[in-house]
């Protein structure tokens, strides 16, 4: 299981265009800075993690299901 480095997720933040929602910069920092394209593997980390449940909450994920259709949402608006 891997641990979010939210260090690196700050530094990462800095650089990002989507600095106002940290939900959406913890996904592109999950894809950059650890490779993930796994649904499955994101919502395992996240839903393990310290602060990363409270950001699934706040937009009413309870599964992988819900994060898989957010992704494929923003996925179709970029």
């Amino acid at each position: 299981m891997i641990d979010i480095n939210w260090e690196e997720f700050k530094i990462f933040k800095q650089s990002s265009s989507k600095k106002d929602d940290n939900f959406e910069v913890l996904l592109d920092f999950l894809k950059s800075y650890y490779n993930m394209t796994n649904p499955v593997e994101m919502y395992d980390t996240m839903i393990n993690d310290e602060i990363a449940p409270l950001m699934l909450e706040k937009r009413s994920m309870q599964s992988v299901a819900d994060l898989e259709k957010h992704l494929y949402k923003h996925f179709n608006e970029e």
